[in-house]
C-alpha cells in the first residue's frame, strides 16, 4: 500500500510564527534549505519524514498536529455553505475546496463567516418589520455560533483551562473534588445550601450566599460548585482566553466565559490524565466512568471528545446532542465525520432513535458517503424539572468514533466491523450527501443533476444521476 504524502505547510507557518522564527533560522533548525522550506509552507512539497522527526526532537512537537482535523472541518463547513441555493450554478469541485482548506485556511474562514453573515441578514430581513424604526436594528453576528465556532476550531480543547481544572483536582486529595469545591468556596467567604429551588444555582455576590437546587441530581450539583469555583478563582485566567478569542460582542463574550467555566468544571470533575487512563483501563465505558467519577453520562461522554491534549491524545472522538426535532444543540468532532452548522443530523443515524428506547445505549456500524466507516453509541439524556408539573427537557446524545479504534471500545464486542453490509449509510446534510438512492432525503443533492419521470414514481420523485 502506498504511502499517504503529507502537505501541511499552513500548520508548518504556525508552527514557526509561534515559535517567533523567520523562515532562514526554522530551516536551519530543521536541516533542511531555505527553498525546500518554502516548498513545504507553500504545499508544493510534503513534508518529508527527517522534518517530521526534527519537529519532535528539536522542539518537542506533537507531530499528530500535523494532521489535525482543521482542514476537514473547513471543507465541510464550506460544502455547506456552498450548498446554499445562491451558489447553485458556482459550486466548485471537492478538489478545489481541499486546496483551499490547506493552502488558505484564512481565506476559508472568511468565507464561511461572510456566508453567516449573509444567512443572518436574510433572516433579519425577514422580520424587517420588527426592526424599522429601531435605532439598534443592525446586523450583527449571532453570539451563539460565533461562541460554537470558537470551541470547534479549538478541537474542543483548551489547554490552560484544562491544565488548571487538573491542577485544582490533584490538591483535592481525600476531600474530592465536592470537598474541594465547598473548601475554595469557604476561602473566600461564600456560603453555600441546599435549597428548593427551580435554577440548578443562584449567587448572589451581595451576601455571598450560593445556592443550590435539592431537585438537581449529585453530579449536577458538584459541576454547579465547580462552574462557581471557576467563575470565582479563574477570572483571570478566563479573561485572558477570551482576550486572545476576540469575540465581535460583550454577548458573545459573556457566553464564552460560561463556556470556559463549564469547560474547567467538567475537566475538574474528570482530570485529564487520571480520566484518560481511566477510559483506556475500562475501554471507555461510560456507566463506569460516569460512577468512578460521579460524573452523568453526557458529562463522561463530553469529555471523552475533549481529550485532545498534544502529546496525550485519547481516541478521537466525534459529540452531539440532538432534541427531540432532530436539531443540534451541541456538536463535536475530532474525527473526519463533521455535523451540519444549521439544521438537523441525518435522519439514518441511529441518535434519533435513542428516544424510543429510553435508558438504554444503542450502537450502530455506519459509512459516510466518503467510505470512513464509524462506530457510533446513543442514548437519551432526558432530564427531568425535579418536581410535578415540571417540564422534561429530553435530549440524545451520539458518541462515535472511526472502527479502526473498535477494539478499544466495549460497544464494538460483538459487532461484526469487519462484515461491509453491517454499515447503515449516513450523511451530513441532505444539500452535500452525493448517494443517489437515500430513502429518506428531505431535498435533492446540490451538486447532482435529476432525471423526473412522470411515469415512474419511486421512493423519491426525481432520480439523482
Amino acid at each position: 500500500m502506498a504511502t499517504q504524502k503529507l502537505y501541511a505547510g499552513a500548520k508548518l507557518r504556525e508552527i514557526r510564527n509561534r515559535l517567533s522564527l523567520t523562515q532562514k533560522d526554522f530551516a536551519a533548525k530543521l536541516g533542511v534549505s531555505l527553498p525546500y522550506l518554502n516548498q513545504m509552507e507553500n504545499n508544493n512539497r510534503p513534508v518529508s519524514t527527517s522534518v517530521v522527526l526534527a519537529l519532535a526532537q528539536e522542539f518537542g512537537l506533537d507531530v499528530t498536529e500535523l494532521s489535525t482535523g482543521d482542514s476537514e472541518r473547513l471543507v465541510s463547513d464550506m460544502r455547506e455553505a456552498l450548498a446554499d441555493p445562491i451558489f447553485a450554478d458556482a459550486m466548485p469541485p471537492l478538489a478545489d475546496l481541499r486546496l483551499t482548506a490547506s493552502n488558505a485556511p484564512a481565506l476559508a474562514r472568511a468565507f464561511i463567516e461572510l456566508h453567516r453573515t449573509y444567512r443572518q441578514t436574510h433572516e433579519r430581513l425577514a422580520s424587517l418589520d420588527e426592526a424599522l424604526g429601531r435605532e439598534d436594528a443592525r446586523i450583527q453576528a449571532s453570539p451563539w455560533e460565533e461562541v460554537r465556532d470558537f470551541f470547534h476550531y479549538c478541537d474542543n480543547y483548551i489547554d490552560a483551562v484544562d491544565h488548571a481544572a487538573e491542577r485544582f483536582a490533584a490538591r483535592a486529595q481525600a476531600d474530592g473534588v465536592r470537598g474541594a469545591a465547598l473548601a475554595a468556596l469557604a476561602d473566600r467567604g461564600i456560603t453555600v445550601e441546599l435549597a428548593d429551588i427551580e435554577a440548578l444555582r443562584q449567587y448572589d455576590p451581595a451576601t455571598r450566599l450560593l445556592r443550590l437546587s435539592t431537585r438537581s441530581a449529585p453530579p449536577t450539583q458538584v459541576f454547579q460548585l465547580l462552574l462557581q469555583v471557576a467563575l470565582l478563582s479563574q477570572n483571570s485566567l478566563l479573561e485572558a482566553t477570551l482576550d486572545f478569542a476576540r469575540f465581535h460582542s460583550e454577548e458573545a463574550r459573556a457566553i464564552a466565559k460560561i463556556g470556559l467555566a463549564n469547560y474547567f468544571a467538567g475537566a475538574a470533575q474528570m482530570p485529564y490524565g487520571i480520566f484518560l487512563e481511566a477510559a483506556q483501563q475500562t475501554r471507555h465505558d461510560l456507566e463506569r466512568l460516569s460512577t468512578r467519577f460521579g460524573a452523568s453520562i453526557e458529562q463522561v461522554a463530553h469529555r471523552l471528545s475533549t481529550l485532545q491534549r498534544p502529546g496525550a491524545k485519547g481516541i478521537p472522538f466525534f459529540f452531539v446532542r440532538v432534541d427531540q426535532a432532530g436539531t443540534i444543540t451541541k456538536r463535536h468532532s475530532a474525527t473526519r465525520l463533521q455535523f451540519a452548522r444549521f439544521g438537523g443530523a441525518c435522519p439514518l443515524w441511529n441518535v434519533h432513535r435513542a428516544f424510543e428506547t429510553p435508558g438504554h445505549f444503542l450502537r450502530q456500524l455506519a459509512e459516510t458517503p466518503d467510505g470512513v466507516r464509524y462506530i457510533s453509541l446513543a442514548r437519551d439524556v432526558s432530564k427531568t424539572g425535579g418536581s410535578f408539573g415540571a417540564p422534561v427537557r429530553r435530549y440524545a446524545i451520539g458518541l462515535g468514533c472511526e472502527v479502526r479504534h473498535a477494539d478499544q471500545l466495549v460497544y464494538a464486542d460483538n459487532l461484526d466491523v469487519s462484515n461491509a453490509s453491517a454499515y447503515e449509510p449516513i450523511g451530513i446534510s441532505c444539500r452535500i450527501c452525493e448517494r443517489k438512492t437515500c430513502h429518506q432525503r428531505s431535498v435533492p443533492p446540490l451538486e447532482r443533476r435529476l432525471s423526473i419521470d412522470s411515469d415512474h414514481r419511486g421512493t423519491l420523485p426525481y432520480e439523482v444521476n
